[in-house]
């Protein structure tokens, strides 16, 4: 079975030359959500036995795209990595195009199941289902990308995003049977089941963001 562990090597190149870029992006695609990836990649790589290195890269990658249009930041993140030739230290050109292809994957609207394990990995791995950071992070989504909506119709796009991708008719996918993702849904769904229970949601993480925004000089 491969390592379970990156190589060092690797490992210094992406955090010096890679995620620094996450910096600039919202606060849903940050450094902490991409380092929240690329531990959730590296503990499904050791369950399934995929390659450590790959899933570390597809991870540390997978969001690049973001510096571009979001509706197609997984395409550009793809080819991002494609084209970093200095990838080819550590991969070679047949892994490079699984690689390219899971973060194309990756995006949970994807209408079609990833193409490989890799994809798999890091598709669930982006899910990373915790009920409180996906109420969160959508309202920092919204907040960050709707600037000019009030209140009210942050709410609006907030419950209409969670029924859209989280409820049961959502298009949301888990691709790794028995994944702490499947019953972290579950509960994420009961909220959005009782419009009462996903309105204090918003309204926690809503004042929560109003307040860091007061707080900055």
């Amino acid at each position: 079975m491969p390592s379970a562990i990156p190589s060092l090597d690797l490992m210094e190149f992406i955090e010096t030359q890679i995620l620094p870029r996450y910096a600039q992006f919202d606060r849903a695609h940050n450094l902490e959500h991409v380092t929240r990836v690329i531990r959730r990649s590296m503990e499904l790589a050791s369950r399934t036995g995929a390659d450590a290195n790959m899933v570390y890269a597809i991870a540390a990658y997978h969001d690049l795209g973001m510096a571009g249009p979001r509706a197609v930041h997984h395409i550009t993140g793809g080819k991002l990595l494609a084209q970093d030739a200095r990838l080819k230290r550590w991969f070679n050109a047949e892994q490079i195009k699984i690689m390219k292809e899971a973060v194309e994957d990756h995006r949970a609207s994807a209408s079609r199941a990833p193409r490989s394990l890799y994809g798999k990995i890091v598709a669930e791995a982006d899910r990373d289902i915790v009920p409180s950071q996906v109420f969160q992070r959508t309202v920092q989504y919204g907040l960050a990308n709707y600037p000019e909506l009030d209140k009210e119709h942050q709410w609006q796009r907030f419950r209409e995003h969670m029924e859209q991708k989280y409820s049961a008719h959502g298009y949301i996918r888990l691709w790794i049977p028995g994944s702490e993702n499947e019953e972290r849904l579950k509960e994420v769904r009961a909220i959005i089941a009782d419009e009462a229970l996903l309105r204090q949601q918003f309204e926690r993480y809503y004042e929560e963001e109003m307040n860091n925004e007061d707080a900055k000089p």
